[in-house]
């Protein structure tokens, strides 16, 4: 069994804590295109919440990963993508590498002040030339006895405007593109790191994502995430727990969208009868639950994996794939039922739409996965067993 009563103490925590301190203000985050992380992780960081599976020794609790998959699941319940998906870069994208991999000196540097809530970190990986394609970013960290010097830029950066520090994807060295490349904690206030623009987005509004510029900026090697050219193996580590996150947190999303769909359906009238009278409507929501389950028992069982010291690289991606594809089936499909209604902003379908639409791309597009998987089963052109 992958959740305890344990487990069951915490969910009841954090689900009191989403219904008092987020759900409450998501409206207004929303139309702010902003949502105050240092206030709000603080307040996590003081219950416990950012650090649940990190070390004990840096203010984590020391817990396995269930409890992080849990707390993805958990944050699905927030009524907008943007908060969680701040949420999860703080504990599961910019942070695993880092807690696995960093030495004590980084690690008290960066890794505990963000488990406490008192550091906003960021995960810089993509470039306007080098989304899902990690192997091509650009950014270079030259060395300069003990320093790196970087130059360069990152787009699509999650938590950009508000970060206290960002870990960073360079180039370290000149040799093959999988070995050449570092993770390097980087504070914000450096000299020579811009914020160059706050994007304005179709959906996950209330979530602040930036570009940013790099331009000379001096860093100690002390800085780096475990050994220099190993940043994309650790990236790529990271990465799993990325996507595993991902998809576990569009569940509760998912259900109460459709729970919001049945209750407006059932009340809204056409032709004499409600619309969700209608088999089409029914039947196709059930569909969707039994699509939600699916994935659920997915998610599971690469946690359960992953839990056990496995590889879970098949199981994340085909549950990220999965949860992309099912976000944009689920809330079209939703949407369509409410009508006029469904296409206003004020409504809890409309945002779902327009957020869902993310987790086809960010963390590595639709297509990447199946390449991965492709790769997996030796039918990708080049690939062995289909040379």
């Amino acid at each position: 069994m992958l959740f305890t009563a344990d487990h069951d103490d915490i969910r009841r925590s954090l689900q009191k804590f989403i219904a008092g301190e987020i759900n409450p203000h998501v409206d207004a985050w929303e139309k702010a295109d902003i949502f105050p992380a240092h206030e709000l992780f603080k307040k996590m960081g003081s219950l416990g919440f950012l650090g649940l599976n990190k070390p004990v020794e840096f203010g984590g609790s020391g817990l396995d990963y269930s409890y992080a998959l849990m707390m993805a699941e958990e944050l699905g319940a927030i009524t907008c993508g943007g908060v969680p998906m701040a949420i999860g870069v703080q504990t599961d994208m910019a942070t695993p590498a880092l807690a696995r991999f960093g030495s004590d000196e980084v690690r008290r540097e960066f890794l505990t002040p963000s488990i406490s809530g008192d550091y906003v970190a960021c995960i810089g990986v993509s470039e306007p030339g080098a989304g899902s394609d990690v192997a091509s970013i650009k950014t270079q960290a030259r060395s300069d006895g003990g320093d790196y010097v970087i130059n360069g830029g990152k787009m699509w950066i999650t938590n950009g405007t508000q970060a206290d520090w960002i870990c960073l994807l360079a180039n370290t060295g000149d040799g093959p593109v999988h070995r050449n490349k570092s993770l390097i904690c980087v504070p914000m206030k450096a000299k020579g790191v811009t914020v160059a623009r706050k994007l304005d987005k179709m959906g996950m509004r209330s979530s602040d994502t930036a570009q940013i510029f790099f331009d000379n900026v001096r860093v100690p090697k002390r800085n780096r995430i475990g050994e220099e050219g190993q940043g994309f193996t650790y990236q790529m580590i990271q990465f799993q727990e990325e996507r595993l996150w991902g998809a576990a947190a569009c569940l509760k999303a998912h259900e109460y969208i459709i729970d919001q769909t049945i209750e407006y359906t059932r009340n809204r009238k056409a032709f004499g009868k409600s619309i969700l009278d209608n088999q089409v409507v029914h039947f196709k929501l059930a569909e969707m639950q039994t699509e939600v389950e699916l994935l659920r028992a997915l998610i599971y069982r690469a946690g359960e994996q992953l839990v056990a010291g496995e590889d879970v690289t098949r199981l994340a991606t085909m549950a990220k794939l999965k949860a992309g594809r099912l976000g944009r089936e689920l809330t079209d499909a939703c949407l369509q039922y409410w009508g006029g209604m469904g296409f206003t902003n004020e409504t809890p379908v409309s945002r779902a739409y327009r957020d869902s639409r993310l987790t086809s791309i960010g963390g590595g597009a639709d297509e990447v996965m199946l390449m991965v998987l492709c790769k997996m089963m030796g039918t990708l052109p080049g690939s062995k067993g289909n040379a």
